[in-house]
């Protein structure tokens, strides 16, 4: 089956993890091909400022993106800027489909699709995305500069975008629901740090208003006491998290209850051939140098599964 639309890999998602697989692929002398809808990079591409990456001491997401990709093409592995409609797994090969109703086979397939931002879903939200909602600081930063802004969450993503943010605004608000936060201690001390951030302890967003086209405020409220409050503010940037963009993910791959992909140490589902790296997949954390490993790891193991199909003559 030797043509132009068959592969011995198809990569689904250009992020860290998905360019890493591409690399170590092509090491293994794969022909390969890495499909991606959007700009390489995935979401590290959105991130303001990378400093826990290894020997990495300090680049903007977007730079660390490009690096991923640059050293990819140093291999020549050839990039797709199409969308994936359908994976569909084969006994012989698996099939991707893509929307323009192209379709590619291989007999492995590494899946790298990451997540999107996890939403509050609470009034306002949706209606002001773009009008002051925002779940991009290095996106949509600039645009508030010398105002007041709110960034809802806990975590490292949270944090770091807080500190960006209040480089360029008058006044950053924390929220956080509880009364300690899940970011990293380093990241905790320069928040404490910070004249430009005030931590509102203990509180959630109810909802978020707006005058005209701006958003205006808040309507907050106190997880202890249930005492409500309305914070004016000119914009929301919430990172609360991200949900698996599972929606590829063939049916009968084995999940757990919150969508993430179940695989083993190699990377690879219940079903033959196919694997799950990064953000989709289930593990204990989530953080750019993990992404990559999976990547590698993923890779190196369709390989030795592409040489045992070749082996038998597939």
């Amino acid at each position: 089956m030797a043509n132009r639309s068959f592969y011995d890999l198809i990569i689904v998602g250009g992020g860290p993890a998905g360019l890493s697989a591409g690399i170590y692929a092509l090491r293994a002398s794969m022909r390969t091909v890495l499909i991606e809808k959007g700009a390489p990079g995935g979401q590290v591409a959105l991130s303001a400022e990378v400093e826990n990456y290894p020997a990495v001491k300090n680049k903007s997401g977007f730079e660390l993106a490009q690096s991923f990709l640059e050293h990819a093409q140093e291999y020549n592995l050839e990039v797709l800027s199409q969308e994936v409609s359908a994976i569909e797994p084969g006994l012989d090969h698996h099939t991707v489909r893509l929307n323009g109703a192209e379709v590619l086979k291989a007999h492995a397939i590494i899946i790298a699709t990451g997540g999107t931002p996890r939403k509050l879903n609470i009034p306002g939200e949706d209606e002001n995305y773009g009008k002051g909602v925002s779940y991009c600081a290095v996106c949509d930063g600039f645009f508030f500069r010398d105002k007041v802004v709110a960034v809802v969450g806990g975590g490292d993503t949270a944090a770091e975008e807080a500190l960006y943010l209040a480089k360029i605004t008058k006044k950053v608000y924390l929220i956080h629901r509880r009364n300690t936060l899940r970011a990293s201690m380093i990241l905790q001390k320069r928040l404490e740090t910070d004249p430009n951030i005030e931590i509102l302890w203990n509180t959630v967003a109810k909802a978020i208003r707006a005058e005209g086209d701006e958003v205006c405020a808040m309507d907050l409220e106190d997880t202890y006491s249930g005492d409500k409050r309305r914070l004016t503010t000119d914009g929301a940037f919430i990172f609360i998290g991200f949900e698996p963009n599972n929606q590829l993910v063939p049916a009968g791959t084995r999940m757990n209850a919150d969508g993430y992909v179940v695989t083993d140490d190699k990377c690879e589902t219940n079903i033959d051939g196919i694997y799950a790296i990064g953000d989709l997949r289930e593990k204990y954390a989530r953080q750019i140098v993990l992404s990559a490993a999976d990547g590698c790891t993923a890779a190196l193991a369709s390989a030795h599964y592409v040489e045992i199909k070749r082996s038998a003559g597939l």
